[in-house]
């Protein structure tokens, strides 16, 4: 059973940074990709950023020059270094990762909160 465990989420004032982290059970070269979505209250899920096995990035464009993403294959985990964070990046942040094979299977995490006070 893959598990995607986050931490890193909290309570921060605007303009400042967070680091998310998101540790696999697994090796994380299995997967196709991986990323961060984020649900804030009353609105869909969306993803922030992804990063691919190859090691391509790409980013929603509210938090382009922001966050950045990265992965870190031998101990399995992958970040999200947010800066400049606002009050518009409160939300609940989840880790996804999808492999492919025989069907597409996507994994979650179960979450970390991220509140920007103003």
């Amino acid at each position: 059973q893959v598990q995607l465990v986050e931490s890193g989420g909290g309570l921060v004032q605007a303009g400042g940074s967070l680091r998310l982290s998101c540790a696999a059970s697994t090796s994380i070269a299995g997967f196709d990709a991986m990323g961060w979505y984020r649900q804030a209250p009353g609105k869909q899920r969306e993803l922030v950023a992804s990063i691919t096995r190859g090691g391509t990035s790409n980013y929603e464009d509210s938090v382009k020059g922001r966050f950045t993403i990265s992965r870190d294959n031998a101990n399995n985990t992958i970040y999200l270094q947010m800066n400049s964070l606002n009050p518009e990046d409160t939300a609940v942040y989840y880790c996804h990762g999808y492999r492919t094979g025989w069907g597409r299977y996507d994994y979650w995490g179960q979450g970390t909160q991220v509140t920007v006070s103003s």
